[in-house]
């Protein structure tokens, strides 16, 4: 069987969300960065490796407690790509890595173990399994790390895997859902965030009645 980790990248700025931390904002009560460890800890791929570099201390904090190999990125000013090396290269001896981000905190479980599980069942390896939802490709991703490897380690600049992916015949695309579509880049898009939660927690309620 396939080993499968799972790389969670939380070393940005946010500077789009303004002053605050964003990673460590709450929803629910519960900070983002830590709402996306639970649903990979949850999961069934090991080991879940968190990168931290921007506002370290206190994502460090939020992260308190949980099951996580966590690694520093030094130079997580030079864009998203270095942390998603500096992740996989935390992984020892996987087939693929799951490449999850932290301001993403709808994202469950079950889409990240249906993400391994099309791996795993697929006869021909392919490079990634992708989830899309309204016909766009969304995040998580899951990366072949035996094919796509070198190509990986010489990403540079704020960007993931997605340019590597562009016009491959070898990525598996699954049903996504709108969680694998919003990450929260502003106080709109957490407010959305707020929103599905509210929209749950009163089914949650009717369905008690």
């Amino acid at each position: 069987m396939s080993r499968i980790g799972i790389v969670l990248l939380a070393a940005g700025r946010g500077t789009r969300f303004g002053e605050a931390p964003k990673l460590i904002a709450l929803l629910d009560g519960v900070p983002l960065v830590r709402r996306a460890a639970e649903a990979a800890l949850a999961a069934r791929p090991r080991p879940v490796v968190a990168v931290l570099g921007a506002n370290d201390a206190a994502v460090r904090q939020a992260l308190a407690g949980l099951d996580l190999i966590v690694v520093r990125n030094d130079a997580y000013a030079y864009g998203l790509s270095t942390s998603v090396k500096a992740g996989i290269a935390a992984l020892t001896d996987c087939d693929a890595a799951i490449v999850m981000l932290g301001d993403m905190p709808l994202v469950d479980a079950a889409l990240i173990d249906r993400l391994a599980e099309s791996f795993e069942q697929a006869a021909s390896k392919p490079a990634a399994i992708v989830p899309i939802h309204d016909g766009r490709r969304g995040n998580p991703v899951l990366l072949n790390l035996r094919l796509l490897g070198v190509e990986i380690a010489s990403l540079s600049g704020d960007r993931g895997a997605g340019p590597l992916l562009a016009g491959r015949s070898d990525v598996i695309e699954i049903d996504g859902d709108p969680s694998t579509a919003l990450d929260i880049d502003t106080r709109d898009a957490l407010a959305q965030a707020e929103d599905h939660f509210a929209r749950l927690a009163s089914l949650r309620q009717r369905s008690e009645q």
